[in-house]
């Protein structure tokens, strides 16, 4: 059996065709026209991911160049018109000739144009998936911010020792809190920082969870090398702001 045509490998690459006759058999055996299924596959498993995509960059003006003339140039081809040999049996035509049996529809035959048309705009598409790649940076992962001050927070007074955690002033205000096996309690965990000189403190916010991670807003005007200490308290349901002088965990900022 001949090569499978071009135009059915399109259609059965888009998934508007089976495999029929000895199409299959011959696909099994050849590897060209394998390679070529696998690459309109590919190309039309591209073009269905992307169609999710918005906001892309626009492609260079000389992809749609390219595009506009290959068009135009297979417009201008002479259409080709594929007969099959005769056969005993077919109708003749009054020049002598066989009539010619209608294709049907899933055996039809896409336009060069369409074809070229098809390919130059897949050809576009990658670009402009790459483009976007290229400029969206792929799949590197996002910027880390910066770390201004640090402390490591280990059990205060009669806190279980297993409980620990971890503290981090980041750019932009904010305090991200790593903690670990706090002690149930019958209240809640709030977050302070702390003068160590007049143990003057304000709260910070309090955590969700005895164990995770909470991202707290500092204020931008606080002084962190007055403020330097850390301190997580396990706190009432007493309607009473103040800190209730039962802390777990501790630990001094630096750097």
């Amino acid at each position: 059996m001949p090569h499978v045509d071009h135009d059915r490998l399109v259609f059965l690459a888009l998934g508007e065709s089976e495999a029929e006759g000895g199409e299959a058999t011959h696909l099994d055996s050849c590897a060209h026209c394998r390679d070529e299924l696998a690459s309109l596959r590919h190309v039309a498993g591209l073009g269905a991911g992307t169609q999710g995509l918005s906001d892309l960059p626009e492609p260079p003006e000389h992809v749609w160049q390219g595009i506009v003339a290959e068009i135009r140039e297979a417009e201008e081809l002479p259409a080709l018109t594929r007969r099959r040999p005769p056969r005993t049996g077919d109708p003749v035509e009054p020049a002598g000739r066989p009539a010619t049996a209608p294709r049907s529809r899933r055996g039809r035959r896409w336009p060069r144009w369409a074809t070229t048309a098809v390919t130059a705009t897949a050809a576009a598409l990658i670009g402009v998936v790459g483009t976007a790649v290229v400029l969206g940076g792929g799949d590197e992962p996002p910027p880390q911010p910066t770390v201004l001050a640090s402390a490591p927070l280990a059990a205060f007074g009669s806190t279980p020792k297993d409980a620990s955690g971890d503290a981090r002033v980041l750019d932009g205000s904010r305090l991200h809190l790593h903690v670990a096996n706090l002690p149930s309690v019958p209240g809640y965990y709030e977050v302070w920082l702390i003068d160590p000189r007049t143990m003057k403190m304000f709260s910070l916010g309090t955590l969700s969870k005895a164990s995770g991670d909470e991202l707290l807003p500092v204020p931008p005007n606080v002084d962190l090398r007055t403020y330097s200490v850390v301190d997580v308290s396990a706190e009432q349901f007493d309607n009473k702001p103040a800190h209730s002088g039962d802390s777990l965990l501790r630990g001094t900022l630096t750097g």
